[in-house]
């Protein structure tokens, strides 16, 4: 079990992909909130934005499945969820979850059923926990969505990718399947609060399999050459200038 490589302070203890006890009247494992959400946000979208979405017969219909792509507005992973006919998973800041009153249930249930797990990541084992997240979803044949950068991106390129991925795609076995977001960063430009109207295109890329680096998930050097893979596929998919600088630095260093 991955629990063991959990520190005891934050083992989930639900039986679910989002790790976490089911809530009667905001519970995002109902199968029901998610068809519901998802065709009433799916029609929304489909009418005022008219996504193109490339490749997505990429994606294989079962079984446990790695999306890895760019990250440059809030909205990515709605657009992601929507698109793809499975239930997409992702990691999520937990304060979108635990707001009081009505605004925070309603908050909860929409993101909940939008497949979003709530981890703290800010943390000091906030790396560990989206990790064994990722690979129990995996582990129960889910599809589970990654950004590789660890963060949005400070200026619309593409910064240097985490092994996370790798870790995830070599503990688990399961393909990566990159994908590209373009024009997400206009429909939502950053410090902007309500979303805009404008084209967006969703581009999947062919499926990566690393099961040559069977049982080598604590080799760093395979993690780095993994990881650089897959965002090379990105790169090519969304079109970006590329980085080789951790996103979290740029940023730090814009701010200074």
């Amino acid at each position: 079990m991955c629990e063991a490589l959990v520190p005891a302070s934050i083992v989930l203890t639900a039986t679910g992909p989002s790790g976490r006890r089911p809530d009667p009247d905001t519970d995002p494992e109902d199968p029901l909130s998610r068809i519901l959400l998802k065709a009433f946000l799916g029609l929304l979208m489909r009418v005022l934005y008219r996504p193109t979405v490339e490749g997505m017969e990429r994606i294989p219909g079962s079984g446990p499945v790695i999306l890895a792509g760019n990250h440059v507005t809030f909205i990515d992973s709605l657009f992601l969820a929507l698109v793809v006919k499975r239930q997409v998973f992702f990691i999520g800041k937990d304060e979108y979850v635990t707001g009081r009153g009505l605004k925070g249930r309603l908050m909860a249930w929409f993101f909940g059923a939008s497949g979003m797990i709530p981890v703290d990541r800010d943390g000091g084992h906030g790396g560990v926990a989206a990790l064994m997240t990722g690979r129990r979803v995996l582990d129960e044949g889910n599809i589970f969505a990654i950004y590789p950068e660890g963060t949005r991106s400070p200026d619309g390129r593409l910064y240097r990718g985490r092994t996370g991925v790798a870790r995830l795609a070599l503990m688990t076995g399961a393909p990566v399947v990159p994908f590209g977001m373009v024009g997400t960063d206009k429909v939502q430009p950053s410090g902007k609060g309500l979303p805009r109207v404008a084209p967006v295109t969703v581009r999947f890329g062919e499926r990566l399999d690393f099961s040559r680096y069977e049982g080598m998930d604590r080799d760093r050097y395979v993690l780095r050459a993994v990881t650089d893979e897959v965002m090379s596929h990105v790169m090519r998919l969304s079109g970006q200038e590329y980085v080789d600088v951790y996103a979290t630095k740029a940023r730090a260093s814009k701010a200074a």
